[in-house]
């Protein structure tokens, strides 16, 4: 790695750390990305709890469909790269015959890298061109060591949502059990328990059930 490489990593390493939530976290790092290689089509998308895929960030209209189209027929090299292969490249996605129902008009060649930490996988960034052949083997190993940096950055930003998530769910839950042991006399215990009830009943996150009795201030006949 040469020193001007390294210290535009060290940069990037330092903003991604400093935005405020996942989103912008993965826009500044695909801006990044693009930028070191050079394109002007790309996208990062995340692998979701239940283990779907979800394009959080893209530079346009072009790689959106790249990715939604992948999606929908389930081939495509974002694909490969999450499941199967760490790096995956293709000289001209319209003739390649790993994704005979994958095309996209306006794109030639595609590199998608793996974004991992030693944990888990994050997601994928994904590069487009609209011409053949596109890709070497230099922007391959960039592309690899911009992935290796953010999917740390994400992993850590993902992870720092969720926990800020459950504090105020939490503080939800305690203010709404609040208000049903001061109008029904109930124990802290018993209050927990009848938001629970209405959200087995309702089929409604405990958290909304809170939400939802905070800003109405009634849960309904089910109450």
């Amino acid at each position: 790695m040469n020193d001007e490489l390294a210290q535009v990593l060290a940069r990037m390493a330092l903003e991604l750390y400093e935005q405020p939530d996942v989103e912008q976290t993965v826009e500044r790092f695909l801006t990044y990305a693009r930028t070191a290689i050079g394109v002007d089509h790309a996208s990062v998308v995340l692998v979701q709890r239940g283990g779907g895929l979800d394009s959080e960030a893209v530079t346009g209209a072009l790689a959106e469909e790249a990715d939604r189209r992948q999606f929908e027929v389930g081939q495509g090299p974002t694909l490969v790269a999450v499941n199967d292969q760490l790096i995956v490249v293709s000289a001209d996605v319209t003739t390649d015959p790993r994704w005979p129902a994958w095309t996209v008009q306006g794109l030639r060649s595609a590199l998608s890298v793996r974004l991992r930490t030693p944990e888990s996988t994050v997601g994928a960034l994904t590069l487009y061109a609209p011409t053949p052949d596109r890709f070497t083997s230099r922007d391959t190993v960039v592309a690899k060591v911009y992935a290796d940096h953010a999917a740390v950055a994400v992993a850590n930003a993902r992870t720092e949502a969720t926990l800020w998530e459950a504090i105020e769910a939490r503080k939800l839950i305690g203010q709404a059990q609040g208000m049903l042991m001061e109008r029904f006399n109930l124990t802290g215990d018993q209050a927990f328990g009848v938001l629970r009830r209405y959200s087995q009943d309702s089929n409604i996150k405990l958290r909304d059930v809170a939400q939802r009795l905070i800003a109405t201030r009634n849960l309904g006949e089910n109450l």
